[in-house]
């Protein structure tokens, strides 16, 4: 019985298997390690502007897209509730102002009772002390003596609480006039906030309300920020962001600008965490400013941790078991160092000249 044809055609389909199998070879190239993140472009300095009075949109003295300076009107509304608040308060100090400067007021009154006190005080003090020394010389009544005596102790009394109620009041009166005179002024400052005013110098990138409208101060009407700086948001996972500081590099990459990159530097590391997405907001500066920037474009930025020359790398889809590639001679350990999405940095284990394969 002859097996040369079998034994060719298992050799054969040997032979074929292994040129099939993906191979390559370890490759010096430069390594650079770095931390990807989604970003958005925000202008610098940009805030939410909001009016410290309700009221009715009456104007809107600006287009978004417009140049603003600061302290510009940007937009006027109509209230008159801190007119009549105004007009309140000046009544309200008014009335404090007469009723601790005025001729006919509550401590002239106090004070002419405390007058009159003391007149009686000294009447019935003399009269006391006329009936004591008499009754020592037993000249007089037991019964007259206790009689002037009474009436001067509640003379002595009535003078020191008339006396109190004069400190008391005038304190009262001075604090009522002090916060007359605080509720005066906060009702003319709040008569002059009917146009609210630009905090920069910047570019109105939208405008959230019409004219006619309702609004309270809560609500947003514009946003305004820098017109030519801009910032770079990236929003980095909890697991990379301790290894961020500032001052890194960043390679830019916008969606508007596909085939460019940009040089930037990270300039902000927020410490709070979003519970939302659970990510870091991570802020950086253009180094190479592009021509054209607009509020919200979007792109993908890699921050450079490491950065590294003339290393031997080998594809990250050729590991197993996390540090092993599979050779000629079988399986081999590798110790590792840098890496990035695709390559990995390898330190011992291999050379150039080892095929590699997937399993």
């Amino acid at each position: 019985m002859k097996l040369y044809p079998f034994f060719f055609l298992v050799l054969y389909i040997l032979f074929s298997c292994e040129s099939k199998q993906d191979k390559t070879l370890p490759v010096k190239r430069e390594l650079v390690e770095s931390v990807y993140s989604s970003i958005t472009i925000q202008p610098d300095n940009v805030y939410k502007v909001h009016s410290i009075v309700s009221g009715i949109i009456d104007k809107v003295l600006v287009k978004e897209g417009s140049q603003v300076a600061r302290n510009q009107d940007i937009i006027q509304i109509i209230n008159n509730t801190p007119k009549l608040n105004l007009k309140n308060s000046e009544l309200s100090l008014q009335l404090a102002q007469e009723n601790y400067y005025g001729k006919a007021t509550i401590l002239k009154t106090i004070k002419d009772e405390i007058a009159s006190a003391y007149l009686n005080y000294k009447n019935d003090s003399i009269n006391f002390f006329r009936q004591k020394n008499l009754w020592q010389q037993k000249i007089g009544s037991n019964a007259e003596y206790d009689t002037r005596k009474l009436k001067y102790e509640l003379s002595k009394n009535n003078l020191y609480l008339l006396k109190n109620k004069y400190n008391q009041t005038e304190n009262q009166l001075k604090t009522t006039l002090k916060q007359a005179e605080n509720s005066y002024r906060v009702s003319q400052i709040n008569t002059k906030d009917f146009t609210v005013k630009s905090k920069i110098t910047g570019k109105v990138y939208a405008i959230y309300k019409e004219p006619g409208e309702l609004i309270s101060i809560q609500e947003p009407l514009a946003l305004i920020g820098s017109s030519n700086r801009f910032l770079i948001e990236m929003l980095v996972d909890e697991v990379d962001i301790i290894r961020i500081t500032e001052n890194m590099d960043v390679i830019i990459k916008l969606d508007a600008y596909k085939e460019q990159t940009f040089n930037a530097k990270v300039s902000k590391i927020y410490p709070q965490k979003d519970e939302r997405n659970q990510t870091f907001k991570v802020e950086a500066t253009f180094i190479n400013t592009p021509q054209v920037l607009y509020a919200g474009l979007s792109g993908e930025a890699n921050i450079i941790l490491k950065k590294k020359e003339n290393v031997l790398t080998i594809p990250k889809s050729y590991l197993t078991q996390g540090n092993q590639v599979l050779t000629k001679n079988g399986v081999v350990t590798l110790k590792l160092g840098l890496e990035n999405i695709e390559f990995i940095e390898v330190l011992s284990g291999i050379d150039e000249n080892t095929y590699i394969y997937k399993e």
